[in-house]
């Protein structure tokens, strides 16, 4: 995401959002509220499931806008609105842009909303919740003594 930031001297300057989530380690709520923007439309929200379930590989762009059916000059817009979120990245590969899902702005957004997740104890809260917390032991996963 890319934010209007006031300097000193009142003009404005722009800061890209993953810059400052990866120096940091954790998003903020403008961040987040950029994201969650960014995924609030169809178009935007599946392109970004099928490239979470593509991988790190990604897709160029005319196998994304073959798949979810949408014109390219359509679909490059709602690519850059969620690369400027920080959820997607893209890379040139000879002629082709390839797309692919920016994990660790998936992860911080997922992590934004379970931060405070049963009061600090996320792992109570299963493994649907927490990327980084375990899921409680149930008896059918607790070993046999």
């Amino acid at each position: 995401m890319v934010s209007p930031v006031d300097e000193a001297g009142g003009t404005l300057a722009f800061v890209d959002a993953r810059r400052c989530f990866r120096d940091k380690g954790m998003m903020e709520t403008k961040d987040a509220i950029a994201a969650f923007a960014a995924i609030a439309q169809d178009t935007r929200l599946s392109a970004l499931r099928l490239l979470i379930a593509e991988g790190p590989e990604g897709l160029a762009a005319g196998a994304i806008a073959e798949r979810l059916a949408v014109p390219q000059s359509t679909l490059s817009f709602h690519l850059s609105q969620l690369e400027r979120a920080g959820l997607v990245r893209s890379t040139r590969q000879a002629r082709h842009i390839i797309y692919a899902a920016d994990f660790e702005g998936v992860r911080g957004l997922v992590q934004f909303l379970t931060e405070d997740c049963c009061r600090g104890h996320p792992e109570l809260c299963g493994t649907g919740l927490s990327l980084t917390a375990k899921a409680p032991a149930t008896p059918e996963t607790t070993p046999a003594e």
